[in-house]
């Protein structure tokens, strides 16, 4: 979903810290989320996305720093008082309440009529596809479809916000996969803004129009999924989305770097003559098809190739690489058509484009 990045923000963090005891889960945040936004807190465990979630929702205030909710300031509230749903991770649904009463819960502690909780119930059922099973127990419902329930009954008061907290970890992949287009789907239709943390990459490429990348409780960076990946800020980011080969080099001169005893043209801007940098460059990024451009071309030697179906993984070794290996992806066709086997020396293009440099790294 396009997001006018101009207009107001729905909800603007601002230098926000959250210590517990002398350990700093977040240190001085600052994000900002327009309305209809699908965002998502990307990070390894203890990274502090959670803790921001749970900043937002008021389950755990900051230590410092502000939360604006559409033009109000919320740093303090208490969750009962803030306008968000939240799916968490284990579901949290009333055991001896049906599904139907589940998902009416909130609409009755709200003292709406009968017909009204009834017409929204009919409505969310419809939504998340669950309507013939409206009489049964959490306990006689898949994972899956518990999960339904639980964003179902989240929607039911119409919240400004949906808060999505690790919602799909304890499924299996097939389900995962499945419940992943749901949601998305569920959220363009409604147009509500959402927040998910998650520890999973394809997650948040697949679902997000914008990915925040945390570490160590704070933000790495925050840009689209396409962003993300192909132009990661940090190797962190580098490292943690997706595969990225990582080889020690120096700027040998500007717009030229040397890696090994190969010297490979891509922008240096950053960093001066002499600089200790590390190359990066993804596995499907490094060609050894088209070679009619003959700068950044170097010699490889096949040390291992690992068939993945739709294409092989070789790790490339030999003297342009400093002793490091590095994987390159090849399709089948390419592999079969040039007979390529371990052992076999081949040469491959290094395009400028997909290099990223970052600070040394030792040898």
């Amino acid at each position: 979903m396009g997001t006018a990045m101009d207009a107001e923000p729905f909800l603007k963090i601002e230098h926000l810290t959250k210590n517990f005891g002398d350990f700093t889960a977040l240190n001085d945040v600052s994000l900002e989320v327009f309305e209809s936004e699908f965002v998502c807190f990307l990070g390894p465990s203890g990274c502090g996305k959670t803790t921001l979630l749970r900043a937002i929702a008021g389950l755990d205030i900051q230590t410092y720093g502000r939360v604006e909710q559409n033009g109000q300031d919320i740093s303090d509230l208490p969750p009962a008082e803030r306008d968000f749903g939240i799916v968490f991770q284990s579901y949290a649904l009333f055991p001896n309440l049906s599904v139907r009463k589940n998902i009416a819960y909130g609409l009755e502690n709200r003292k709406l009529s009968k017909s009204k909780i009834n017409e929204r119930v009919e409505e969310l059922l419809g939504l998340v596809s669950l309507a013939d099973q409206q009489t049964k127990y959490p306990a006689q419902l898949s994972g899956g479809q518990q999960q339904r329930v639980a964003l179902a009954r989240a929607m039911a008061t119409s919240p400004g916000l949906l808060l999505l907290d690790e919602p799909l970890s304890a499924l299996d992949a097939k389900v995962r996969v499945h419940l992943r287009s749901e949601i998305k789907d569920l959220q363009r239709r409604l147009g509500v803004t959402t927040i998910m943390v998650t520890h999973d990459q394809e997650e948040a490429l697949t679902m997000a129009d914008r990915i925040v990348v945390m570490d160590q409780g704070v933000i790495e960076q925050i840009g689209s999924p396409e962003e993300i990946y192909s132009k990661p800020a940090t190797a962190f980011v580098a490292d943690f989305i997706g595969t990225m080969n990582f080889v020690p080099g120096v700027v040998a001169r500007s717009g030229v770097v040397k890696m090994g005893n190969s010297e490979l043209n891509c922008d240096t801007l950053s960093f001066s003559d002499g600089s200790a940098i590390t190359v990066a460059i993804r596995p499907e990024d490094i060609n050894a098809q088209d070679l009619s451009h003959t700068d950044n071309v170097v010699e490889a030697e096949i040390h291992h190739l690992e068939f993945l179906g739709s294409y092989y993984r070789a790790e490339l070794g030999g003297a342009a690489f400093s002793g490091h290996d590095i994987r390159a992806d090849f399709s089948v066709n390419l592999v079969r058509r040039k007979a390529i086997n371990v052992g076999s020396k081949i040469p491959v293009r290094f395009p400028s484009d997909f290099i990223q440099l970052y600070p040394g790294m030792e040898g």
